[in-house]
């Protein structure tokens, strides 16, 4: 008799785990999910989403929760000090018991290498809902929402201006899949990782986009479509705080530096914000800001998320 190895879990670590065409999927099922928010409510009835989180949090937390409950199914929502993780139980074997209890686990983590070792070990499928290297269900929702505003997303530029981190990581990522223009402005001890700067410019060249870097804000914004920031003392920062604060001091995203994109601008921030820090409060605050837009969006493509990777990697 021969034996059939069991089919890995489809899981969502980066959003490099996608190829071009399942991220189109995906913000379809989303868009499709959002204007359609009860008619899920059979499609995953009776099964449980567990989100273990390592990590404070407001929209990633509420959007998940709300978003298994829009598939019918029960959100439970875990810190690690309410689990045996705090005493000492490895996080593979946590995994492999969750994986009796839940059809997905979605983890805030401080580390890619845990978030990694979980998926590992976990027998349904893993969603990285932060880590320190990569922010996948973020970008998600900041495709969207640009979507949702410019109608399309192949040929637009971005900029993203700060701290080159997780959140910028993402953004590289989905950019390049998505066929967009995606630069980088960061002072050169805070630009992202170069392996994904690399295989995030292969990967935008073959979808006819591009990626750039530059230390100049200036440069990275000129005609851009969307203007990215981020905080620039991120959680595990705080040792750090004050001379990340002195290092991007020139980065901070004000009305004139908004003034040098594209006037069909739009401003992103994936929350929460510092004003008068790494944004002005006439940006955040001003006509051009989608940051409540992209924020409500963590819903639908995350309820997407969720559907997807349990069917396998199905729509």
């Amino acid at each position: 008799m021969t034996t059939v190895a069991p089919a890995r879990p489809r899981h969502l670590l980066q959003i490099s785990d996608l190829d071009a065409d399942e991220l189109v999927a995906l913000l379809n099922l989303a868009e499709t999910m959002k204007h359609h928010p009860g008619g899920w409510l059979q499609s995953h009835h009776a099964d449980t989403l567990v989100t273990l989180f390592e990590k404070p949090s407001t929209r990633t937390r509420v959007s998940f929760a709300a978003a298994a409950h829009r598939l019918g199914m029960l959100p439970l929502v875990l810190r690690d000090d309410e689990l045996q993780l705090g005493r000492g139980e490895t996080i593979a074997d946590t995994a492999r018991v969750l994986s009796g209890y839940a059809a997905a686990i979605a983890v805030r983590t401080f580390t890619q290498e845990r978030l990694e070792e979980l998926a590992e070990a976990a027998s349904v499928p893993v969603i990285n809902a932060l880590s320190d290297q990569h922010h996948p269900c973020q970008a998600l929702a900041d495709l969207l929402t640009l979507r949702e505003h410019f109608h399309t997303l192949r040929g637009l530029k971005l900029a993203y201006v700060g701290d080159g981190n997780n959140v910028a990581h993402s953004l590289l990522q989905a950019g390049a899949l998505a066929g967009m223009h995606v630069a980088i402005a960061s002072p050169f001890d805070h630009r992202p990782d170069p392996d994904i700067l690399d295989e995030a410019t292969l990967a935008a060249e073959a979808q006819g986009g591009s990626v750039t870097m530059t230390a100049d804000p200036g440069a990275a914004v000129q005609d851009a479509h969307a203007v990215y920031t981020d905080v620039w003392v991120s959680m595990g920062d705080e040792a750090t705080a004050r001379q990340r604060r002195t290092d991007l001091a020139a980065y901070a995203v004000t009305e004139s530096l908004m003034a040098q994109a594209s006037s069909r601008a739009v401003f992103l921030h994936c929350l929460p914000a510092h004003r008068g820090e790494e944004v002005e409060a006439a940006v955040i605050d001003g006509p051009q800001s989608l940051v409540f837009a992209q924020a409500a969006n963590r819903l639908p493509t995350e309820q997407a998320l969720i559907h997807w990777t349990i069917q396998g990697g199905r729509c």
